[in-house]
């Protein structure tokens, strides 16, 4: 039974959020997803916060794939994969999901979260070590709290920082360093080339989370591995449907046959959770079809990316520096952040504030997400807009 005491503490944990500016509110859509929406209240707004990387989460050709494969396979599986719940599109997936990053196997999860909480604990324990950057994502952090290896942290992107960890780490049987290939709220990429040539050095495994970056970094869209120049060296890459690919949900690891394998046997987020649904399954298929096909999304998106951050910066915001389409606007204030995402949504413009948990505490920002859906159009409105208040909000 809820006690009057616990729902008092729950009201004065959600009081203190909203008198610190913390407090996240949800907006509401109205219509598909897509660089130009509607939300709640009526009004058309520009998005620039959405992981739609390169504009394919309502287009018509992914749309069709998904009714397609709906008639043709059914709604849902309500099953796991090793019951009753793996169809030929299953695995058709995750073939090409292998040829695509150039790995072996592939192992698909209903969500990216669920393919990093499922990855460390089947593979490591006690007398190995995990070694991690700073930064990773929360889905990293937790699946490592799942298992008994030995932990190490790095500080971001510092490989003089990774090597002490590696000397440190010696003693292990193995050791495991894992990185975001992109970190979502910063929009930094590793350092791949050298995390694998200390791995060389060192004897280690390389763990890349791609989830910002599958589909369109890298010269044909493979991901941070291939904007590294380190396809190959790479031992896990695990990455998901839900941003660039399609934009609904899903996740995957992907590696060595005998890692998928075991993956396949021991993962619980994969044994105990349903099968992806086909009509995610089929849509993502034809995603694929599309970005091999050509280039011109990725190209596209690299072109609106580099002109969004140049003109941002010299109208005097402070922006991390880098070339993903990331953008962060340093505000530093959760208050202001919040303040001004909503006056910008006010003028036309869907952006978000993050704050504290999900950023350290004095690094608010607004996270600016450019599309290859974007016109330069769009964006030049956009930016006019972020002027307008910038210099409104005393910013600029």
């Amino acid at each position: 039974m809820i006690t009057k005491d616990f729902l008092e503490k729950l009201n004065l944990d959600l009081n203190s959020s909203k008198s610190l500016g913390l407090y996240k509110k949800e907006r509401i859509i109205l219509e598909e997803q897509g660089s130009n929406i509607k939300v709640e209240g009526g009004s058309e707004v520009l998005n620039f916060c959405a992981n739609n990387y390169l504009g394919l989460s309502s287009d018509n050709r992914v749309v069709s794939a998904a009714k397609r494969t709906l008639d043709m396979y059914g709604y849902g599986m309500s099953s796991v994969r090793f019951i009753c719940g793996t169809q030929t599109i299953h695995k058709e997936l995750e073939n090409r999901l292998s040829n695509f990053l150039s790995t072996e196997d592939t192992i698909l999860y209903a969500a990216a979260f669920d393919a990093n909480g499922g990855f460390f604990e089947p593979l490591f324990d006690k007398e190995d070590a995990i070694i991690s950057d700073s930064l990773n994502h929360a889905s990293i952090i937790d699946g490592i709290r799942l298992c008994k290896a030995v932990r190490y942290r790095y500080q971001n992107n510092d490989m003089k920082d990774l090597e002490s960890k590696l000397i440190d780490s010696q003693s292990q049987r193995n050791r495991v360093i894992v990185t975001d290939g992109v970190f979502s709220m910063d929009g930094y990429i590793a350092k791949l080339d050298q995390i694998c040539d200390l791995a060389e050095k060192y004897n280690a495994l390389v763990m890349v989370d791609d989830c910002h970056s599958t589909g369109f970094l890298g010269k044909t869209g493979r991901g941070t591995h291939e904007h590294c120049g380190v396809v190959g060296r790479v031992d896990i890459i695990t990455s998901t449907l839900g941003k660039a690919l399609g934009g609904a949900m899903g996740g995957f690891t992907s590696g060595k046959k005998e890692i998928i394998d075991v993956l396949r046997q021991k993962s619980r987020p994969y044994l105990f959770s349903n099968s992806l649904a086909p009509s995610i399954v089929g849509a993502s298929i034809e995603v694929l079809n599309i970005i091999e096909e050509t280039t011109s999304y990725r190209d596209t998106l690299e072109t609106n990316t580099n002109y969004f951050r140049t003109k941002i910066s010299e109208m005097g915001f402070d922006i991390k520096s880098g070339t993903h389409p990331i953008v962060p606007i340093m505000l530093y204030d959760a208050k202001l952040s919040q303040k001004m995402s909503n006056r910008l949504l006010e003028e036309g413009v869907y952006v978000v504030g993050f704050f504290f948990p999900v950023v350290p505490r004095g690094e608010a920002r607004i996270r600016v997400q450019i599309s290859a859906s974007h016109t330069i159009s769009q964006i030049d409105k956009a930016l006019n807009i972020f002027n307008k208040i910038g210099k409104e909000l005393n910013i600029i």
